[in-house]
């Protein structure tokens, strides 16, 4: 267990989300809190709530009971976007635009929430090396981008914005396992380079669990347990 003088990130207060449509419950109340220098994996079966968890706490998706806390804050609607900016969600299939690796590097920065910072061509180079890739890997056309590199490059993407929080949605599911370890490594680098960083991986994979996380959870129809250390 966390000791006393341990910093708390993200905290779910009863959170319950509920299918906008039918009204079914997708995740039970839950209570949750993600600490500093963690690093958590979720395991559970296909349709067993684990993206809806990490959705709910991206506040990508609205809580229908609870709420979300920031470092013991709650998070207002007007903090949602500072929010964002330190804890960032990675989805199991990137969304790539046209044009380079760079390119798409680059874009972030044309958004509001990061004007006040600026693109470096060589801290996003050295996170691709994290990952096994070269410099060249910048240069190389999205389209052209097998499986596993878009998702380095996804990972690259909010890498370089220097978040405290991932949230790893079954980041490496569809990847050859040789991909998988490159992403591994990837977030494994970032995690070591600063102190009050954290992770949540949710992964179909128990041995992948085993070798990513410390802190191992389970999700079954909905319900988060299996909290153990």
């Amino acid at each position: 267990m966390p000791d006393a003088t341990s910093t708390e990130l993200v905290a779910a207060h009863g959170v319950v989300r509920r299918d906008a449509i039918r009204g079914t419950v997708l995740l039970q109340p839950t209570d949750f809190t993600l600490y500093a220098g963690e690093r958590a994996a979720v395991t559970g079966p296909s349709g067993s709530g684990k993206s809806v968890l990490l959705r709910t706490l991206a506040l990508l998706d609205p809580c229908d009971a609870g709420y979300i806390g920031w470092r013991g804050e709650r998070i207002v609607r007007a903090g949602i976007p500072a929010y964002r900016r330190r804890v960032a969600y990675i989805a199991q299939r990137p969304a790539m635009l046209d044009g380079t690796v760079e390119d798409n590097l680059r874009y972030p920065f044309t958004l509001k929430t990061y004007r006040d910072v600026h693109f470096d061509r060589d801290t996003a180079a050295r996170l691709a090396q994290a990952a096994g890739r070269g410099a060249d890997f910048l240069d190389k056309l999205a389209a052209d981008l097998s499986g596993g590199e878009a998702q380095i490059a996804a990972l690259v993407r909010v890498l370089q914005l220097a978040p405290d929080v991932l949230l790893l949605d079954e980041p490496t599911a569809s990847l050859d396992p040789a991909s998988a370890r490159s992403i591994e490594a990837l977030v494994s680098a970032w995690f070591d380079a600063a102190a009050e960083r954290a992770c949540i991986w949710v992964s179909h994979d128990p041995e992948q669990a085993r070798r990513v996380a410390a802190r191992h959870l389970t999700m079954n129809a909905g319900v988060l347990g299996g909290d153990l250390r």
